[in-house]
C-alpha cells in the first residue's frame, strides 16, 4: 500500500502545478496574439533555438506574482546548449505589454548579459518590441543606457548577436546595433530611430514600415543588418550555424572539427583554377572559389546582399575556423568602395577580436572612382579597412587570384600591411595600375605619333605586352619580398592548410602600452 506524500512535498507539488497552470496560460494567451501574425511566441523562440528544446529559464516571476498569474516582465531569459556549447539568450514577449521595456525587463537583460561576461559565453538577444515603457517615463530610457553600456562591456569579449523577429524602435535599435551581427526576417522584422508617424508629422514625407525600416531596406541599403531569413525557424538555424564557427569567448580558441577529406572535396580543390577566367576583364562568382577551398564545400557569408563588391564569412579549413574576406569580381569588377571597404573592415576586426585567422583571396582593380565616392568619404572611409588590416595580430594568409592593381593591393591583407603569408598564382598581376592605363601615361608621345601614323592600335598592343612582362607579373614582388611564393591554383588548398598548421603558434600578444587605436570611424 503507497503512502501519502508528506505535507510539504504536496506542498511543492501544488505550488510547482500552479506556476505550470500560469505559463500554460500566458503561453495560450501569446500564441492567440502571435500565430495569426505567422510569428512564433517567446518560449517556442526559445525552445527551437537551444539543443532539443532544453533551456533553464531564469528570473521567470520578477516583478510579477504566480498567485494572481502575473507572469511578472515582458521578455524571457534564460541559458542552455547549442550544439553542445551553453549560450545565454533573452526573448521579448510582445504578448505581455507589448514586449515594452521598463525596469524589470532592463534590469533581467542586464543580468543576464553580466551572467554571460562571467561565464565567458556568447550572448543572443531576440528582439520583438515595442520599444520603451512610456508609462515608466525616464526609467525605461535610463535602463537602455544601462543595456548599451553592458553591451560595450561585453563587446570582444564575447559574441553577441541579435535576432530581429518583430519591431525594434527608437532608442531599442541601439542594443542590436552594438552587437557584432544582426539578423532580420524578410516579412516581419522592422527597424528604424523615428517611425512611419513621426516621419509624417516631422517631414512630411510619407512611408511604410517595410520603406522605412524592413530586412531589404537594413539587408541591401544601410548594411544594418548581416543576414536577412525567409522565416523565423530559418533565422533562428542560421544564428546556430553562426555559432559553430566562433569561439565562446576571445580567451578561447577558434573551434576545431573533425575533418576526413572527400574525393569530392579534393577533386574541388584541385579544379579550382577552373573556376577563374585568364582574362582580367571576365568576371566570375569568388564564392564558387571559396566553396572550393573550405572543408565540404560549407561557407557561411555574412551580410550577401550588402556592398557585394566585397565577400566576407566563415568556414573551416583542415577542421579549423577560419574568416574570408575576397573580392567579388561578379560586381563592378570587385572594386573597393565606402562600403566594401568599411564591411570587409569591421568583419576583420571582429576576427581579430576572437582568435580567428583571416584568409584574404584578392582580384581587385583599385578603389571605385568618381565624384559619388570622393564626396562620400573613400578616403576617410576607405582606411578603415586598412586600420583593419594593420592592427590584426591572428595568423593573415592571402592569396592574389589574379590582379591586385595600386592601393586595393595594398590593404587588401598584403605583406606590407601585416599578413604573415601572401602567394600569388602564375598569371597574376600585381602593379600599380592595369598595364593599359600605365601605358596611356608612360607613352603619351609614341601613342599620339603612332595615332598619326596609322599604327595606334599594334604600337599600344606591344606597349602594354611590354609592361605586363616587365611590371604586372609577380616576379617582381617575389624578387622584392612582397610575396613568399607563386603556387598553383590547385595546390592552393595545400598551401592554406600548410599555412594555417605553421601560424598556429603566433604570438598573437603585441605588447603595446596604448589602450587602443584611433583610426577613423
Amino acid at each position: 500500500m503507497t503512502s501519502a506524500p508528506p505535507p510539504a512535498d504536496r506542498s511543492r507539488s501544488a505550488h510547482t502545478q500552479a506556476i505550470a497552470s500560469v505559463v500554460a496560460q500566458a503561453e495560450e494567451r501569446a500564441a492567440a496574439r502571435q500565430h495569426p501574425k505567422g510569428k512564433m511566441t517567446a518560449r517556442e523562440r526559445m525552445a527551437t533555438f537551444f539543443d532539443d528544446g532544453q533551456w533553464t529559464e531564469v528570473g521567470q516571476f520578477i516583478g510579477g506574482d504566480v498567485r494572481t498569474g502575473d507572469m511578472g516582465s515582458a521578455v524571457l531569459t534564460g541559458y542552455g546548449p547549442v550544439q553542445g556549447r551553453m549560450v545565454a539568450v533573452y526573448a521579448q514577449d510582445f504578448s505581455i505589454r507589448g514586449g515594452t521595456l521598463g525596469r524589470v525587463e532592463g534590469d533581467k537583460i542586464i543580468a543576464l548579459i553580466d551572467t554571460a561576461i562571467r561565464m565567458r559565453i556568447p550572448i543572443v538577444g531576440i528582439q520583438d518590441s515595442g520599444g520603451a515603457r512610456i508609462q515608466e517615463g525616464v526609467v525605461a530610457l535610463a535602463q537602455y543606457g544601462r543595456i548599451f553600456r553592458k553591451s560595450c562591456e561585453a563587446s570582444g569579449l564575447i559574441p553577441q548577436i541579435s535576432l530581429i523577429l518583430g519591431p525594434c524602435a527608437g532608442g531599442a535599435v541601439y542594443q542590436p546595433a552594438l552587437t557584432d551581427f544582426i539578423v532580420m526576417t524578410r516579412e516581419n522584422s522592422h527597424m528604424f530611430v523615428t517611425g512611419p508617424d513621426v516621419v509624417r508629422a516631422t517631414t512630411g514625407e510619407d512611408v511604410s514600415f517595410e520603406e522605412l525600416g524592413g530586412a531589404a531596406v537594413h539587408n541591401f541599403q544601410s548594411g544594418v543588418a548581416h543576414h536577412m531569413a525567409d522565416s523565423e525557424q530559418e533565422a533562428i538555424d542560421y544564428v546556430r550555424s553562426l555559432l559553430d564557427y566562433l569561439p565562446s569567448n576571445c580567451e578561447q580558441e577558434a573551434p576545431r572539427y573533425e575533418y576526413t577529406p572527400l574525393p569530392e572535396d579534393e577533386a574541388a580543390a584541385q579544379a579550382v583554377g577552373d573556376l577563374v577566367p585568364c582574362e582580367p576583364r571576365v568576371p566570375y562568382n569568388v564564392v564558387e572559389v571559396i566553396e572550393s577551398l573550405v572543408d565540404h564545400g560549407e561557407f557561411v557569408e555574412i551580410q550577401s546582399f550588402f556592398a557585394p563588391r566585397i565577400v566576407i564569412g566563415f568556414a573551416c579549413i583542415d577542421g579549423r575556423s577560419v574568416g574570408i574576406v575576397a573580392n567579388q569580381p561578379m560586381e563592378d569588377a570587385g572594386t573597393l568602395d565606402v562600403d566594401a571597404s568599411e564591411k570587409g573592415a569591421r568583419f576583420v576586426r571582429f576576427c581579430d577580436a576572437f582568435g580567428l585567422p583571416i584568409i584574404t583571396l584578392v582580384d581587385v582593380p583599385g578603389y571605385r572612382p568618381g565624384t559619388e565616392q570622393e564626396q562620400a568619404g573613400i578616403i576617410r572611409r576607405g582606411a578603415k579597412l586598412i586600420v583593419a588590416y594593420a592592427n590584426a595580430t591572428v595568423p593573415m594568409v592571402t592569396v592574389i587570384l589574379r590582379k591586385a592593381y595600386g592601393g586595393a593591393f595594398i590593404v587588401m591583407g598584403s605583406k606590407s600591411i601585416g599578413a604573415d603569408l601572401a602567394f600569388s598564382w602564375p598569371n597574376a598581376q600585381i602593379a600599380v595600375m592595369g598595364a593599359e592605363g600605365a601605358v596611356s601615361i608612360l607613352h603619351r608621345r609614341e601613342l599620339a605619333a603612332a595615332q598619326e601614323d596609322g599604327s595606334f592600335e599594334q604600337t599600344r598592343a606591344a606597349l602594354v605586352a611590354d609592361y605586363e612582362r616587365d611590371c604586372v607579373s609577380p616576379d617582381l614582388s617575389i624578387k622584392t619580398g612582397e610575396l613568399d611564393g607563386i603556387i598553383t591554383p590547385a595546390s592552393t588548398r595545400s598551401v592554406l592548410i600548410n599555412s594555417l598548421r605553421l601560424l598556429e603558434s603566433k604570438d598573437q600578444d603585441t605588447h603595446s602600452p596604448k589602450k587602443h587605436d584611433n583610426g577613423p570611424l
